[in-house]
């Protein structure tokens, strides 16, 4: 993920919102990476930019979650 893209929502982002929707609870970033279809660096990556982004959380250690901005957004 470049500068540019932690500002916008892009595949990899969606991808991970969706994996996090559908789980329904806090998931590591293995079991995203597992669900999303995409490589765990990848994964981490994309979660640092979502953080910032005010989209996804950690509400427990190690694992992440959508915020209720992160579950807006992850509607079709």
């Amino acid at each position: 993920m470049t500068a540019k893209d932690k500002n916008a929502l892009d595949q990899e982002g969606r991808q991970v919102l969706k994996a996090l929707a559908q789980a329904g609870g806090p998931q590591a970033p293995k079991q995203i990476a597992q669900a999303a279809g995409l490589d765990g660096k990848v994964v981490s990556e994309v979660i640092k930019g979502l953080k910032g982004q005010g989209l996804v959380d950690s509400p427990v250690r190690c694992k992440y979650g959508l915020t209720p901005a992160g579950q807006a957004a992850a509607k079709p």
